[in-house]
């Protein structure tokens, strides 16, 4: 696998803003271990706009900056669970062709982005919640628990940023778009 220099910087930039965006103080606590990061919204945009490998490593790398900086430890469980995320999500642009590159973003490709997100959210903390159970013992009921509350919280907080955040990506993309044509 061969990255280029542009690929890296933007895993890199999205990682910080995923990773310190994670940290406790700018999440709301809604159960045991458990917050709800509006630095979701990060991931999802960055596997929208650059695909899959982006969107796993930003999260993957994001979430191991956020437990590293927050003082409670790795979870790599829950590290990869994010990179799962963020790989999902990152589907978008490959499943509609491009569609937001040339400004469109129709009521069906946000409801396509919003079920991504839902699946990405059940599938990455799915196999946290799992790995806790078996690793570390974790109650079933808690990790259960766990991941029922962040994949409805997070697929909610993803689609209302990102509705907002790709309207105005596909509005600027496609005045880019018709200037283009027009040439």
């Amino acid at each position: 696998m061969n990255l280029s220099a542009k690929t890296v910087v933007l895993i890199a930039i999205g990682a910080a803003l995923y990773g310190i965006g994670g940290l406790p103080m700018f999440g709301i606590p809604v159960f045991a271990n458990t917050t709800l990061k509006p630095a979701m919204a990060v991931l999802a945009l960055f596997g929208v706009l650059f695909g899959p490998l982006v969107g796993f490593l930003v999260g993957f790398i994001g979430h191991w900056v956020t437990d590293l900086f927050a003082g409670w430890g790795v979870w790599v469980t829950w590290v990869l669970g994010s990179g799962i995320v963020g790989l999902v999500i990152g589907l978008y642009p490959k499943i509609t062709k491009q569609r937001i590159e040339k400004g469109l973003f129709s009521k069906f490709d946000f409801c396509l982005f919003v079920l991504l997100a839902f699946i990405g959210n059940v599938v990455g903390y799915g196999c946290s919640a799992f790995l806790d159970a078996v690793l570390y013992a974790e109650p079933f009921t808690k990790v259960l628990a766990q991941l029922t509350i962040i994949a409805v919280g997070n697929t909610v907080l993803i689609a209302i940023v990102g509705h907002f955040i790709l309207t105005a990506v596909a509005k600027r993309k496609q005045q880019s778009y018709n200037l283009i044509e027009a040439e």
